[in-house]
């Protein structure tokens, strides 16, 4: 059975950070982008950073453009996201998903057909 489980978010103030987490089972995606999202309280869930299966491209929203750093590490099947300068407008369910379908790097969540369950940042100001 596939799974992707997050770990790493929880309750934090502005400015902080926080690193992310996203491990894979069951398979190895080594050979495929990996992406992140969030989805805050009534949102649409949203794109925010993508790597390519080499970890040598990635992709960021403009929202965390410059605060947010995606990696990958292949050995350990693992994806990470590095938050640093946090703001009450990054709170969000952070989900980790991976695109086995598409050669590219999508932003668009429709591409993802793997998806963890989920772990919650919260910034307060």
């Amino acid at each position: 059975q596939v799974q992707l489980v997050e770990s790493g978010g929880g309750l934090v103030q502005a400015g902080d950070s926080l690193r992310l987490a996203c491990a894979a089972s069951g398979r190895s995606f080594s050979g495929y982008t990996l992406g992140w999202f969030r989805q805050a309280p009534g949102k649409e869930r949203e794109f925010v950073a993508a790597i390519n299966w080499n970890g040598r491209r990635t992709s960021y929203a403009d929202s965390v453009k410059g605060r947010f750093t995606i990696s990958r590490d292949g050995a350990k099947n693992t994806v990470y996201l590095q938050m640093n300068s946090l703001k009450p407008e990054d709170t969000a369910v952070y989900y980790c998903a991976a695109a086995t379908r598409i050669a590219t790097m999508p932003t668009d969540k429709d591409h993802y057909d793997y998806w963890g369950q989920g772990t919650q940042v919260t910034v307060s100001s």
